[in-house]
């Protein structure tokens, strides 16, 4: 053979190689095809909306119909100096401050307590989850007559106790407090079955090695549960933050964002704009404004924590 037809044998794709380029090709395919329906979704009901949103910020849009001109960023100058944007802003980030931290650890000792139990656990569990499957609307009626005044249960609870009664529904603090209360109860569930699912992975022989060594309860509780559920703890952190920011249903149904505001989340404040007033284009900027704010201090905050785990350690 000669050297030249041995460089054309090297240069021609082999046989071999040409089935793996198909076989590669169609999974290509295959997976693009299981793909495809939720794809088609998701652009349907999410970035199709988003930028329909977008553009519609930038409009005097109403409710009503009518033509809408384009209007720039007016849209958005006029949220970042209207008052009751700030407030309600701030009534959010007030709940999301409150409620998070003790929705998490709400979570956290209700499934420590199941875990720990040794009979009836599936009835703890039933009683813990069941009412984080309740809708909103039976959440608030329930407790909006738990808080009526005069003969409401937590009134009657704190007579028991010989303290004054409080104005849970025309009070700002009482108030802000009630639904922080309704919260817990209703969805405290949901952070106390991951929390459960995560103590259920943790191997058993941690505890009984650590037993063996003489560790007592509190012992192995702050050195090999808590450390072990760190990572499911930021995962509950981030989603009940996110949960937080999005409050609407408790508020609107329970307090009705009285009185006089204090008690009304900007998600509220968003709905009053756009199906209250018939100022749609309004409430679409005012929506971008309070994505844009969570998402930089979101960025500011996942960027902190990158550059802490990229940063070498010191060594002494």
């Amino acid at each position: 053979m000669t050297m030249t037809s041995a460089v054309d044998s090297r240069l021609e794709p082999s046989e071999g190689s040409g089935r793996r380029t198909r076989s590669k090709l169609s999974r290509t395919g295959s997976g693009a095809a299981f793909v495809a329906p939720f794809l088609l979704v998701y652009v349907l009901f999410l970035v199709v909306p988003l930028v329909m949103g977008l553009v519609t910020s930038l409009t005097d849009a109403g409710l009503a119909g009518g033509r809408a001109d384009f209007v720039g960023l007016a849209n958005f100058a006029e949220a970042l100096r209207d008052p009751a944007v700030w407030q309600s802003f701030g009534v959010t980030l007030v709940f999301t401050a409150v409620s998070a931290p003790l929705l998490i650890l709400t979570g956290l000792i209700m499934a420590l307590l199941t875990h720990h139990l040794v009979s009836a656990r599936w009835l703890w569990r039933l009683a813990f989850f069941a009412p984080y499957v309740l809708p909103s609307s039976a959440v608030a009626l329930i407790f909006v007559w738990v808080y009526q005044p005069e003969f409401g249960l937590a009134d009657g609870l704190l007579a028991g106790l010989g303290a004054d009664p409080m104005g849970w529904l025309s009070e700002p603090v009482p108030a802000m407090a009630g639904v922080v209360l309704t919260t817990i109860w209703w969805t405290a569930g949901f952070n106390f079955l991951l929390y459960l699912a995560a103590l259920q992975a943790i191997p058993g022989d941690l505890y009984e090695a650590s037993a063996l060594d003489g560790a007592s309860r509190w012992q192995q509780l702050f050195r090999i549960t808590l450390p072990m559920l760190k990572p499911t703890t930021g995962l509950v952190a981030v989603l009940q933050v996110l949960a937080s920011l999005k409050v609407f249903d408790q508020f609107y149904l329970i307090t009705g964002g009285g009185p006089q505001q204090t008690t009304r989340p900007i998600l509220q404040y968003i709905y009053e704009s756009g199906f209250t007033h018939y100022r749609t284009g309004y409430a679409s900027a005012i929506s971008y404004t309070f994505f844009a704010i969570i998402f930089i201090v979101t960025l500011a905050r996942y960027g902190k924590a990158i550059r802490r785990k990229g940063r070498p350690a010191s060594h002494v």
